[in-house]
């Protein structure tokens, strides 16, 4: 739960870092995202969780 709750707190960092240092590109990245298809998001999230999960695989075997 620790280990956890670390990656949510980066995901946090990393996330207010972007908005702070460039607010208007992230304004411009989130009116893509709601002009984006559904199936591509899904596509993308699915792609991003499956990364995601061999990286962390990777780092904790």
């Amino acid at each position: 739960m620790i280990d956890f709750l670390a990656a949510l707190g980066l995901v946090f960092v990393i996330e207010g870092l972007i908005f702070a240092a460039f607010p208007a590109e992230a304004k411009k990245a989130m009116q893509s995202v709601g002009e984006t298809p559904d199936a591509s998001l899904r596509v993308i999230g699915i792609g991003s969780a499956i990364v995601g999960l061999i990286l962390v695989w990777l780092v904790r075997s």
